[in-house]
């Protein structure tokens, strides 16, 4: 699990379909009618260099689309640890496909180390070709993103997607309180988490000011003390008084952490607390009641990525059904959920154990992403200081 990334969400329904047969990426009757002529047909002629395609009929088709990414030979990736959304199957699944070598750098690094690894390695074959952020960080640098639409652009509704592609919403979670119960009682609220049994024992997936889990998380803290989606305070507060009373553990939590017993209690997502108990048998995962807040991470290309064609290939990959299937298989919700459900294309036994939530989810809109994301850089630090 890592700090990073990751708006508008649907409320998670988790249906059971018919499993995708085939680890393949999308065909062009699944195209948009942006990239609808030419895509996948053999006498297509590519109109465009991969690093200017807005798709893949750009470029003449998926075939050529794929000659042009093997050709390149490697895909650089960062902060994507193999066990958040089932990242190392995904990995392993594009380059047993494609014959591609996948670089991945800086694994537990948070949204905004993977902003200023783009900038800090610009013009270097190092740099990453693609990106998967929290929102906040996704919203404040588009400028940095190539328009590209996948050939399933059709299938995620226009609050999902930036409307030319910069940036693309590819799964979510619901925040949660995971611990051992073998170490302290079980929380029944936020506030429990304030009590003697949890001294020096409770961690975040990051910095909140960097990583989207961490934001989240806080924000998480701040509804169950009354706050709202637009008021990320209440939260700052509550970890103030955590901090103040000995509770808060200033330890990045990770899968390491967790199986060493570094951090017993860990704000984080659903689909990464529900993971833990592969290593901690104890392990167990609550979703307050009052404070079930869910969001989407999105994906993007640099611009100038050192693979241009690589990274289209990937975006394709990740938003075809076999991609989709596999960020579910990882405990994760799949913005292609809905008409895949409706297709039968899920694959039923990851559906049905994704983690259950009750209620509707708070989510946040872009704009109380960055309200919140400015609060938490002009305040965070002060208050756990």
């Amino acid at each position: 699990m890592t700090p990073t990334r990751r708006v508008l969400l649907t409320t998670i329904a988790i249906g059971a379909a018919t499993m995708v047969a085939a680890c393949a990426p999308p065909s062009s009757s699944g195209t948009s009618s942006s990239a609808a002529s030419g895509s996948g047909s053999a006498g297509a002629t590519a109109a465009v260099a991969a690093k200017d395609a807005t798709s893949a009929a750009a470029m003449g088709g998926m075939d050529a689309l794929v000659a042009a990414a093997k050709k390149e030979g490697a895909l650089n990736v960062i902060a994507l640890p193999p066990d958040w959304a089932n990242y190392g199957e995904v990995i392993a699944a594009f380059k047993a496909k494609y014959g591609l070598t996948v670089n991945s750098a800086n694994p537990d690094g948070s949204s905004q180390e993977e902003i200023n690894a783009l900038k800090s390695l610009k013009g270097t074959e190092r740099a990453p070709d693609v990106l998967d952020l929290g929102m906040a960080v996704t919203l404040a640098n588009t400028d940095l993103f190539a328009p590209y639409q996948v050939s399933t652009w059709k299938d995620i509704a226009d609050t999902a997607k930036e409307p030319t592609g910069k940036w693309v919403q590819d799964y979510s979670g619901t925040m949660s309180i995971g611990y051992d119960s073998a170490k302290v009682p079980a929380p029944t609220s936020v506030a429990d988490l304030l009590k003697p049994e949890y001294k020096g024992k409770v961690s975040l997936n990051g910095d909140p000011t960097q990583a989207n889990a961490a934001l989240i998380g806080v924000m998480m803290t701040s509804i169950a003390q009354g706050g709202s989606a637009d008021d990320v305070s209440k939260g700052v507060d509550f970890f103030k008084q955590l901090n103040a009373a000995g509770n808060f553990l200033k330890v990045q939590a990770t899968t390491a952490t967790v199986k060493n017993g570094t951090t017993p209690v860990v704000i984080d997502w659903d689909y990464l607390n529900a993971a833990h108990v592969k290593d901690v048998p104890t392990w167990k995962t609550v979703v307050p009641g009052n404070a079930v807040i869910s969001a989407y991470y999105a994906q993007a290309i640099n611009k100038a990525a050192p693979h241009p064609a690589a990274a289209r290939l990937w975006q394709e990959f990740l938003y075809s059904d076999a991609g989709q299937n596999l960020y579910l298989k990882g405990g994760t919700h799949p913005i292609r959920y809905d008409a895949m459900s409706t297709a039968n294309t899920l694959d039923p036994a990851a559906a049905s154990a994704v983690p259950k939530v009750s209620g509707t989810a708070v989510t946040l809109t872009p704009d109380q992403n960055t309200k919140a994301k400015a609060y938490l850089a002009a305040n965070w630090a002060k208050a756990i200081s």
